[in-house]
């Protein structure tokens, strides 16, 4: 190895996270970083050496994984330093917006094509919530966004229908840091690696909604969409174990369409599937197509 590697790229490097922290995020980072310095042999030398001490075995097939998925976004020197840019929201654009709702999709065409439909008043949030987080998970969710608590899956059992928040992704401790340095059990410090991607679209119809998602379906895997009880939907996307910036273009995309991009931030609040809003309204699922978790 010649070449001497940028400060940014050292310092990425011994920043790795502790396992549940988003190890496969950083290898992706990492990587993608070190393409234009090193091989790929080199690359994965590197990388091999820095995953000691991260709290489990990081196996060469993760290694090799982020290192392939990177090659193409790979950092070109001369760019801003990738571990302090962060790229605007592009502004949303209408026009192509506006193309996607005229082809005339709504909410019961979303419904109807769902591979598994719910046709009855009962509430599935129990049945949900075990098939897109098993094996007992550390998870958040809420009454409201001050009213919350960090439990295991078990522990939350039959209360979340009346609840109208959660988190996402799995957490990976009760409590962390927000960025005023006050512990929580709801901070970005303590929430783990992305397993779903919300796209939330909050203006314009719920039709309009709708028919945004079932554009969106044909270009990434939605497992859930969740109508909100009042203006909005939310489609829930599976991206487990999946690099970044792939997930970031999408989001870029939807937010092009008019998506919120608050929910990118993966300890953001969303609505929890068949639960309840405050006001007792209930918080439908429209779709749902659990063959997509692998």
């Amino acid at each position: 190895m010649t070449k001497e590697l940028p400060r940014f790229v050292l310092d990425l490097a011994a920043s790795r996270p502790k396992a549940g922290q988003g190890v496969n995020r950083w290898l992706f980072r990492l990587a993608r970083v070190l393409h234009p310095y090193r091989s790929e042999d080199e690359v994965a030398e590197f990388v091999r050496a820095q995953t000691v001490d991260c709290g489990r075995v990081v196996t060469e097939k993760e290694i090799l994984r982020a290192i392939e998925r990177s090659r193409a976004y790979a950092w070109t020197p001369g760019q801003p330093n990738p571990s302090r840019s962060t790229k605007p929201w592009p502004a949303v654009n209408q026009e192509q917006r506006q193309a996607v709702i005229n082809e005339g999709y709504g909410l019961v065409d979303l419904w109807e094509e769902s591979p598994i439909r719910f046709e009855d008043n009962d509430s599935h949030t129990e049945e949900i919530i075990d098939i897109i987080f098993p094996d007992n998970p550390l998870l958040c969710c809420g009454k409201s966004n001050t009213e919350f608590a960090t439990r295991r899956r078990k522990a939350w059992r039959g209360r979340m229908v009346d609840l109208q928040l959660i988190v996402p992704n799995p957490m990976t401790q009760r409590t962390g840091l927000t960025q005023e340095g006050k512990e929580s059990e709801h901070t970005l410090s303590n929430t783990g690696d992305r397993r779903f991607l919300v796209i939330e679209f909050d203006y314009g119809s719920i039709d309009d909604h709708a028919a945004l998602l079932i554009h969106l379906i044909s270009r990434a895997p939605m497992v859930l969409g969740v109508h909100s009880g009042g203006k909005s939907l939310h489609g829930w996307f599976y991206c487990a174990g999946e690099p970044e910036e792939p997930w970031r273009q999408f989001m870029n995309y939807a937010v092009s369409l008019g998506a919120d991009p608050a929910t990118w931030t993966r300890s953001q609040f969303v609505r929890m599937p068949d639960g309840s809003r405050k006001n007792g309204k209930p918080q439908r699922v429209y779709w749902f197509n659990p063959n997509l978790i692998k």
